[in-house]
């Protein structure tokens, strides 16, 4: 048990530092509340299954190409971009008193955040080389159902993470003014459109060696 809880805690530091998952649920937190913020997050652990599968078929070493690393910055810049500025430019239009909870909302924040994690390459590097070395570490001691086990404590991590970062940009998003909402979704959307700009630098990078 004190193994297992070690790898959720892992799964909670992982999540921790602010990227451009993080910005993006704040961004759905402040404009449409808890649930929009929360699938958000649930389409990236569902891209973070997605990677920790691949390392245990071994598929994921294929995703060391240059090339292919440069269609995933490439990627990740435009959807990132876009999704910046989209937030910006509907930041007008934020209401404390917007109640629309479409599902058709629900399955795009969903997506939102399963494409961003898909093509982050900074989340491969992560599947690629901690979780990777923790997975060889782990496997010469560890039967396989105990790996799996194990391996579910940093999904479980990364999920109780999402559901506080969801639930206090819903809070706050009900003590806050409009104005502040609308402000603070500015910056959100700068925040995206700066890791999307960082994305592309870095595939340019990778497209045109000098």
């Amino acid at each position: 048990m004190e193994i297992f809880i070690g790898y959720i805690i892992l799964g909670l530091s992982l999540s921790a530092p602010i990227g451009p998952i993080n910005a993006a649920q704040l961004d759905k937190g402040i404009r449409s509340g808890f649930w929009h913020a929360w699938f958000v997050g649930l389409g990236a652990i569902c891209a973070d299954i997605l990677y920790m599968l691949l390392v245990y078929l071994g598929v994921i070493h294929l995703l060391e190409s240059p090339y292919i690393k440069a269609f995933l910055w490439l990627f990740g810049f435009l959807v990132l971009t876009y999704t910046g500025v989209e937030s910006i430019k509907d930041a007008g239009h934020i209401s404390l008193s917007d109640s629309r909870r479409e599902e058709n909302r629900l399955s795009k924040s969903l997506l939102s955040g399963f494409l961003m994690s898909l093509f982050n390459p900074l989340s491969i590097l992560f599947w690629l080389g901690i979780y990777g070395s923790v997975l060889a570490k782990a496997a010469e001691e560890y039967p396989m159902r105990q790996l799996l086990l194990y391996s579910s404590g940093i999904v479980l991590g990364i999920l109780l993470w999402d559901i506080s970062m969801a639930g206090a940009a819903s809070f706050f998003r009900k003590l806050l003014t409009n104005r502040v909402l609308k402000g603070l979704s500015v910056l959100s959307g700068l925040s995206l459109v700066g890791f999307g700009l960082y994305f592309g630098l870095e595939a340019a990078r990778l497209l045109f060696p000098r």
